[in-house]
């Protein structure tokens, strides 16, 4: 009874946990696809036989319901609470997701891995840089990452962070190779400001963005329209940013 009591609350705190639903992880994956250069294309190929980046991109999502990979939990998130740096927060003994993409590009670059092989620590890098990109994956500490805001969106009970991870995505009626042709024209100017490789400028910017996923909220959290409106671009931005840096990382590593 208590191994059963046990391994429920680790799927509850795995199920919090999620970051962009399936669409969002493979809007990502594809975006990534269409900007890896010929050498990189060919290299991952070799590793992920016939899978494709968006197919393999909610892989770590796939496994949480195995308990092997509890550990793996905190991986998908940060924690930087409001007025503090990552430094001073400090890294958690059990790994965020900062620490852990910095090690699974260096395992696929040095091909020495900690896990299992390349093929896992490549599903488990591409999942992780769509994660990091979701603002509320870099929580302040206080609500699990908005997990805790209880809301109402269009008139059913949801929460903020599952507003993020899915909500306004599967609102637009979309599938996942539509959603990337609607939002996958990134300017030269962007790709430059992009091109940062610092994890820990991805994390930054989700810590600053997240304010606009709480003040946007209206005092009766009652979200539709209105707060879908004020977000969207914000959201397909974040999207976007994270395909793109995806590319720019596989294209180092494999390109």
């Amino acid at each position: 009874m208590k191994r059963v009591l046990i391994s429920s609350l680790a799927l509850l705190f795995v199920l919090q946990s999620f970051g962009w639903g399936a669409t969002g992880h493979r809007i990502v994956g594809l975006i990534a696809e269409r900007h890896l250069t010929k050498k990189a294309r060919k290299n991952i190929e070799n590793v992920l036989g016939t899978e494709t980046l968006a197919e393999i991109s909610n892989y770590m999502d796939f496994i949480k319901s195995d308990e092997t990979y509890v550990h793996m939990s905190p991986w998908h998130y940060a924690t930087i609470p409001d007025g503090k740096t990552y430094e001073e927060a400090g890294t958690p003994d059990e790994g965020d997701v900062i620490i852990t993409i910095q090690r699974m590009m260096k395992e696929l670059e040095t091909k020495s891995f900690t896990d299992e092989d390349e093929a896992f620590a490549l599903k488990c890098l591409v999942h992780l840089i769509g994660d990091i990109h979701q603002p509320l994956h870099v929580g302040n500490g206080e609500d699990k990452g908005g997990n805790d805001v209880k809301l109402d969106y269009f008139w059913e009970d949801s929460n903020l962070h599952r507003v993020w991870d899915s909500g306004m995505i599967d609102g637009q009626k979309y599938s996942y190779t539509e959603y990337v042709e609607w939002i996958d024209h990134a300017t030269e100017e962007q790709l430059a400001s992009w091109s940062s490789l610092n994890v820990l400028d991805w994390a930054n910017e989700s810590k600053d963005l997240r304010r606009q996923c709480y003040e946007t909220m209206p005092d009766s959290k009652k979200l539709s329209y209105r707060y879908d409106y004020e977000n969207i671009d914000l959201l397909n931005q974040r999207l976007l940013q994270a395909g793109i840096r995806l590319a720019n990382v596989l294209n180092k590593i494999y390109g």
